[in-house]
């Protein structure tokens, strides 16, 4: 797959973003992405075929390694990228409509088209809480697909057609485990970061119209 539109998408709201919205766009793109890319999904690439279980019974690896992975670690991770970089989308539209407005018209409407104010405030929040609840919804499904956020030696299967139950084997988990350990760390990260920023714009603008009414109420 080609990543080259997530890291146009990152960039392209990197200009519109906070400080602490560019400190998030760093660590998706640094952190997430290009490990993603560069080390962790050849890392996964091939855990199907280097999947091993003590016998032969045709179709019982099969069985086994879909039972204990409905989904690839390495693909939900891939999953979750896109989703938490999307909704910054909603943010990049309503600036080029803001643009394609002020053409139309042909006058300055706005003092930017990319600052933060107004309509694009709302719907500056309304992506940070999208992104914070696909953060949260993607940690959640690691837990309760995998049992934890461990990945381990030895499972014990006992699905048919296996005929008893036999011990299958999974290939390099430690590392596996310290790779998910820091999928958990920086999707955390980015959590703290989104309400981090949800928190100071909240609080800007609450100050910003406090001041407004101030100074209305003492002209």
């Amino acid at each position: 797959m080609s990543w080259g539109f997530l890291c146009d998408l990152l960039g392209g709201v990197n200009k519109y973003s906070t400080g602490i919205g560019r400190i998030w766009v760093a660590v998706v793109f640094i952190f997430r992405l290009l490990v993603y890319v560069a080390v962790a999904e050849n890392i996964w690439k091939y855990e199907h075929d280097e999947f091993e279980c003590n016998v032969k019974q045709p179709g019982c690896e099969n069985v086994c390694f879909d039972h204990f992975f409905p989904v690839s670690h390495i693909r939900l991770w891939a999953l979750q990228l896109i989703m938490v970089s999307t909704p910054s989308l909603l943010v990049v539209f309503h600036v080029a409509y803001r643009e394609n407005r002020e053409k139309h018209h042909n006058q300055k409407l706005y003092k930017s088209p990319g600052e933060i104010d107004g309509g694009l405030l709302c719907t500056y929040l309304i992506s940070l809480v999208l992104k914070t609840g696909f953060e949260i919804v993607f940690l959640f499904l690691f837990y309760k697909l995998y049992n934890g956020f461990k990945v381990p030696r030895l499972v014990i299967c006992d699905i048919r057609p296996c005929p008893n139950p036999v011990d299958c084997y999974i290939s390099k988990p430690t590392e596996k485990m310290i790779f998910l350990y820091f999928l958990v760390a920086t999707s955390g990260l980015c959590i703290v970061l989104n309400l981090s920023e949800l928190s100071y714009l909240i609080f800007k603008y609450s100050v910003k119209c406090y001041l407004k009414r101030y100074v209305k109420k003492h002209q």
